[in-house]
Formats: structure tokens, sequence, C-alpha cells
């Protein structure tokens, strides 16, 4: 199916978004026009498709100050839980598609991963710095479950002893416990659910095909029982709509047995902006005008501020008195009073594995 063609108005079962805006480099672009005819249409499911992506290198280097992490990795472009307020749905605009509908069902898998992570791991000059996955798209959104890049990566990951750190909001991380779990008994491993909320409904209509909120904390609880460290992000805490859920979401997290919490406040970079807003005046009407207001507040009386220090937290009286309750519930359940640090020191080059065999 064109998703170019589907209706502005309709929304798609089973996906976050409904239109599909040009992206922001596109020289064409597409407008509605009401020719009088009244004609309803019913909208057929939008099924995913997958492309194979050949990438050439596929570790990214970050030197943000407000980011906690060096490294990071990305198995997929797009994301097929299809978060309608996920930062990262102006990034397909790069290859020519669409922040909307195409961001959540037109994917690009990068099968060549793991042979290109190993390459790079045994370059003369590599430094071991943890390796963060999930910090774009989710390493474990439905089409894991047959491409199994994440899965190659991390025995790779594992074979070589290197530190990473992993967000997702699904329960297929299970499926890695056999990795995970020897991971974590030597450092090397720490995991991170992202939960935006409890309410089953809204987080169905937010994140349609993303893990149910208790599964994830089912999630939390299986990682943890075979040692793996879990911590919860409360992330986008949305103000207005999800803001009022950060402490059921924490107590909930800290009884799964979640170490360690953090939180991220709502960004709508480029397009997001004019996504979110649609997804307001249709699911959430009453409440539309006041939430993004709420969200003006704590972003300097615009809809993002993409400044470094501010970008994920937010400034002014709202985004205050939002990081003033997470710190006073955290110290109440007691998360994140201990540093996890993790083994860098246990690192084996593949370049080195690769030698044994002459000895």
């Amino acid at each position: 199916m064109d998703t170019g063609s589907i209706s502005r108005n309709k929304a798609v079962k089973g996906r976050g978004t409904v239109s599909n805006p040009e992206g922001r480099f596109e020289r064409l672009t597409r407008d509605p026009y009401d020719d009088g005819w009244t004609v309803e249409e019913d909208i057929p499911p939008l099924k995913t498709t997958v492309r194979i992506e050949q990438c050439r290198s596929i570790i990214t280097r970050n030197d943000s100050p407000d980011i906690p992490f060096e490294q990071s990795i990305n198995p997929y472009r797009g994301c097929e839980h299809g978060c309608v307020y996920c930062y990262a749905r102006p990034s397909h605009a790069y290859v020519g598609l669409s922040s909307g509908l195409d961001f959540e069902s037109r994917l690009f898998a990068k099968t060549n991963a793991a042979k290109r992570l190993r390459a790079e791991l045994a370059q003369p000059g590599y430094r071991c710095r943890s390796i963060a996955l999930g910090t774009n798209t989710d390493p474990y959104q439905p089409i894991e479950r047959r491409y199994r890049v994440m899965r190659e990566i991390l025995e790779v990951l594992a074979e070589c002893r290197h530190p990473l750190s992993i967000v997702t909001k699904s329960a297929l991380i299970e499926r890695d416990l056999d990795l995970l779990a020897p991971m974590a008994r030597e450092r090397l491993v720490h995991v991170f659910l992202s939960i935006t909320t409890l309410d089953r409904e809204l987080a169905r209509r937010l994140e349609p095909r993303a893990a149910a909120p208790a599964r994830r904390l089912e999630a939390v609880q299986r990682l943890t029982a075979v040692g793996v460290p879990v911590g919860v992000m409360v992330a986008p805490v949305i103000p207005g709509l999800t803001c009022h859920h950060m402490e059921n979401i924490l107590e909930a997290s800290h009884a799964a047995g979640a170490c360690s919490a953090g939180y991220v406040l709502l960004r709508l970079p480029h397009e997001v902006k004019n996504l979110f807003r649609e997804w307001l005046t249709r699911h959430a009407p009453l409440k539309a005008e006041h939430v993004m207001s709420l969200v003006r507040n704590t972003r300097g009386g615009r809809d993002n501020d993409p400044r470094f220090g501010s970008r994920l937290r937010g400034s002014g009286s709202i985004a205050d008195l939002i990081e003033d309750r997470f710190a006073v519930a955290c110290r109440r359940l007691g998360f994140n009073l201990e540093e996890r640090t993790q083994a860098h020191d246990r690192f084996r080059s593949p370049a080195d594995r690769s030698q044994l065999p002459l000895f």
C-alpha cells in the first residue's frame, strides 16, 4: 500500500500516527482535497515492510554533554512499536520517507550489523566503552523475532566481554536471558525497561505495538530473577497526560525488582510536534490545548527546546515540579542509591581471539 495515499483524518488500526506527511527534505508535498463527495472508505490494514540495509559501520559515537553514553548501536531504522511521541521519527526523512506512518511501517534491518561490529571491535585503536542499545529505535521491536539482528549483536558482545546497556519497551528481551544472565555476573550489562503509563488503554493508543505495561513489569521481574540489574525509564513524561502516573510507575517497578530509575520529558523535534498534535486531536480532544500549553511551559514557550542541558528535563516551574516529584519518589523507594559500574577491563578483542589457533 502507498502510505502516502492514506487519508490524514483516518486512524489506521494498530498504528500510532494518523497521517504520513512528507519528510522535511522533500521537494513535493501532498494535501487532502475535498471534492464534495462524502464517500466513506474503509482503510485496509497497513502492512509492515522490511528492507535489508547493509551498513558500512555500526557503532555511532556521541559527544553530547547531556547524554550518558559515548557509543551506541541501532540494529534497525524505523520502529514498528509506533510510539506517536518518538523523537527518532524525523530520522526517516534522511532516507526520503515520512516520519509518520512510514516510520512505523517501512523499516530497515541492518542484517550485517554483527559482522560490522566484530570488525570494528577488532580495530587496533578501538577503545572499550559501554555500548548503548535502544537509544534511537527499539532493538526488540516485533521484527526482531524474525531478523534476530539484536541477538547476533549480543552474541558478539558476550563473546568479547564487552559492556553494554539496553533500553526497551519489549518483553522480547526475555528471549536473550541465556546471554544476559552470564554477562550480568561479570558486570557487563544493565537493562532499562521504558514505561510511559500503567493505563493499558492509554498505552495502546500512545504506543500501539509495544508490550503492555503489565507485561513490561513482568519482564523486570524475570530479568531481576536471574541477576540482571534492571532500571525503569519513565519516558516520556507528558505534562497533563501521563505525568500524574510517575509515582505509580516507580512504585510498581520497585515492587517488580527494579534497582534504578530515570525519566525524560516529552520531546517534540521537527515533524513530531505536528504528529503529536494530530494524535491529541483524535485521541484526547478535550485535553489537547491544555497538554500543549503545559508542554510549551516546560520548553520556554515553544513546542520543543533542543538545547543541551534542557532538552531531556525541560525548564520552568512545571519541569521543576516534575523533577522534584521524581527525586522524592526515588528517595522514598530507595532507587539510585548505589552507583553501578561496568567492567571494562574484561574486554577481549575479536582480533585476539582470531590469533589463538596460531599458538
